[in-house]
């Protein structure tokens, strides 16, 4: 891949497959030529066509990578601001470039005030990934107060509408789609919060006649945790714009002189249908996002006692549990809520992380070491970035929580949020960790959240409407400083549920707990819209009891849907039978034979359960020798589904054996992608499971 640069000022960003392109005029203002296919580098060029008319200018038509607030752009901007003499409007010019292998860095600079604006562009070899992002620098000596900075700016080159796919989501159901066709106007997605999931996504899909196999799909995803903002726009010219950056709902950042600031990155690509653009966001994520202690690593089938025990744990029971999660082949086993402090309920405790002496009388370390000659790792859940009232934290350190001195908290959950910008709070939840984790040998951490903002008082801060930034930044930095002294401990980002699921979590969590909703039916939904931009083994998937009660289906189909991720079982298991154990042990014995398929292959999505009836989702090896399918439908219409199974992915002239319950053939790749195996679908709760693998 490489970064080409002509005499012109025009920059062609290459990839595998593409080019992306922007240059500077002559006047020093950054247009946005081309994102599509390669050509001949030397044939791009900028054009200008001069002002429409005095209410329609040639600034407020130009296809930028960055708009600032001010002159005759009245679309929305990228970046607003007020200087210390009052003056808000932002007058850049171009000031230089940078080219270094794989990088490529803009300067602008404001032709008066000491404001420095970088865009900063990555390619990588093998990919039509680019990383994007802006830098922000005061190089003067008087503040400026920023009202609104974002990552990036695109612009789509057809003037047809595009559909604009998101979720329109929230907590249990997390990741539920939505398509919006945009003709005009505006359509933002948006996080105001302080985490990043639970309702839109902090990314784009937009595409205008795309399926699974084929068509136009650009996509751009921001890697950050906190409020968020992606504005949408098609105007009078026919012109489709995405906005991405921090959300200016409640936001101010004030740079004073010498200070600069990095947005949070944005991956974006073009790929052809939505399956090309899921594998190629999985193989990029595992190799240049994930972090590198476990990215190459397969994640064990864990069990966790919450649904069993809730608040209610101690020693005695957790170790009952421990030993039938052992004899059904788990690998690892997680103690959730109730283990610390006065935590009887959710009312008390938040904050205290010492071991409840009552609970665990003999210390954590008699359960660990009898998980541990198991066979087993441990496990643990915490929630740092949350304190009750009624707790010895709460008592010593009323002002560690968001607050304003005249307002009354309010209490969702009966939590309050800590404020996790002072430093001060830093410093007592990773030394609190970093103690749990030094004195216990515990391998896993499932740090969770549960509670989205109020009170966002931040009495500590310059710019108390920062809180959002400065937060996730903290949370992220406490991660890295307990995994650079922790490296065997895995992490898990947990938020009430899939609330902090983005690619800024994945480049410091190792998976994401999805939703709180394990019913089997609902997550076939929900693991979908998971898995359009994330990559499939950072998706935790349980099998509970849960499943069993809301929609009934069986503890087959439940494995089924949750070996589609990385599996874990949170069943209350001492109500087990022999003959459900037996289950839970064959379908696990099955997952540890096919899960580097799962974690690491290439998804096909081929059937949709919520159009089709069915879901079909098919994980290729990378040298495509082996395959696993999954087939799931909790009931079909009208008696039967006599359909033809085809697949996909797989090397034509090669020759495959094929085998299921109730299928056993050898059949060539290019026949079972383009003739398939014939199935009859029918009854309630249908699954199969399809091993293929080359001869």
């Amino acid at each position: 891949m490489s970064i080409i640069a002509n005499d012109n000022n025009i920059f062609v960003l290459e990839t595998k497959n593409t080019h992306y392109v922007l240059g500077i005029d002559g006047a020093g203002y950054n247009h946005h030529i081309h994102w599509g296919k390669k050509c001949n580098p030397l044939d791009y060029e900028i054009n200008d066509n001069g002002d429409e008319n005095s209410n329609n200018t040639k600034l407020d038509e130009y296809r930028q990578e960055l708009t600032p607030f001010g002159q005759t752009m009245y679309r929305d901007c990228d970046i607003k601001a007020e200087f210390e003499d009052g003056c808000r409007e932002i007058n850049l010019r171009f000031d230089g470039y940078e080219i270094s292998q794989d990088t490529l860095k803009i300067k602008f600079s404001d032709e008066f005030y000491p404001l420095e604006i970088i865009l900063n562009y990555q390619v990588y070899d093998g990919c039509d990934i680019i990383k994007r992002f802006t830098t922000i620098k005061n190089t003067g000596k008087a503040k400026i107060r920023f009202e609104k900075i974002s990552c990036a700016q695109f612009s789509l080159p057809s003037v047809k509408p595009y559909t604009f796919r998101n979720t329109n989501g929230a907590w249990g159901s997390e990741f539920v789609e939505t398509q919006n066709t945009l003709e005009g106007g505006c359509a933002v997605y948006e996080s105001r919060r302080g985490s990043s999931n639970h309702n839109n996504s902090p990314y784009f899909i937009a595409y205008q006649n795309a399926d699974e196999k084929s068509g136009n799909v650009y996509f751009a995803s921001l890697a950050y945790s906190g409020n968020f903002k992606i504005s949408c726009s098609r105007d009078s010219y026919s012109i489709t714009r995405v906005i991405m950056g921090l959300s200016d709902f409640d936001f101010s950042h004030t740079l004073n002189g010498g200070e600069s600031l990095d947005t949070p990155c944005v991956y974006c690509g073009l790929a052809n249908g939505f399956g090309d653009m899921t594998r190629q966001m999985n193989t990029f994520a595992l190799k240049y996002i994930l972090p590198s202690n476990f990215s190459d690593k397969t994640l064990p089938v864990l069990y966790n006692s919450w649904e069993a025990t809730g608040f209610s744990v101690n020693a005695k029971q957790q170790i009952k549990l421990a030993k039938i999660a052992a004899d059904i082949g788990v690998e690892l086993f997680v103690m959730d809520d109730g283990w610390f402090g006065q935590r009887k309920d959710d009312h008390a405790g938040l904050g205290d992380w010492y071991v409840n002496e009552e609970k665990f009388p003999n210390g954590l370390d008699e359960l660990i070491n009898e998980v541990n000659r198991l066979g087993m790792d441990f496990g643990i859940w915490v929630e740092p970035e949350m304190v009750n009232p009624d707790s010895d934290l709460f008592r010593n350190h009323p002002d560690w929580a968001y607050h304003y001195p005249h307002r009354k908290a309010c209490e969702l959950r009966n939590q309050l949020v800590l404020n996790m910008t002072r430093e001060d709070v830093q410093e007592y939840i990773f030394n609190t960790l970093d103690e749990l984790l030094t004195n216990h040998n515990i391998k896993y951490i499932k740090w969770d959240m549960n509670r989205p903002f109020s009170e966002t008082g931040a009495q500590n801060l310059q710019d108390p409407k920062m809180y959002s930034y400065l937060h996730t930044m903290a949370v992220y930095s406490i991660v890295d400083k307990l995994r650079q002294k922790h490296p065997d401990v895995a992490f898990e980002s947990c938020a009430s549920g899939g609330g902090r699921c983005d690619l800024g979590a994945l480049s410091h969590y190792d998976q994401a707990w999805t939703s709180d909703n394990t019913d089997g039916i609902d997550r076939i939904t929900i693991q979908k819209g998971y898995s359009l931009l994330r990559p499939t083994k950072t998706m935790r998937a349980w099998v509970t009891d849960i499943a069993g009660i809301n929609k009934p289906c069986s503890l087959d189909f439940r494995f089924a849907v949750a070996m589609q991720g990385s599996l874990g079982v949170g069943s209350n298991l001492e109500k087990y039978g022999e003959e459900e154990l037996e289950i839970c042990r064959r379908n696990i014995a099955l997952y540890k034979t096919i899960r580097d398929n799962v974690q690491f292959g290439d998804l096909y999505r081929l059937l949709d359960a919520d159009k089709d009836e069915v879901s079909m989702n098919q994980y290729v090896s990378p040298d495509k020798s082996k395959s696993v399918a999954f087939i799931v439908a909790p009931g079909t219409k009208f008696y039967k589904k006599r359909i033809p199974i085809r697949f996909d992915g797989l090397k034509e002239d090669k020759t495959y054996k094929v085998t299921s319950q109730d299928i056993n053939c050898e059949k060539s790749g290019a026949f079972l992608m383009n003739v398939g195996i014939p199935a009859h679908i029918r009854g309630a709760y249908y699954n199969r499971i399809i091993l293929i693998e080359e001869i």
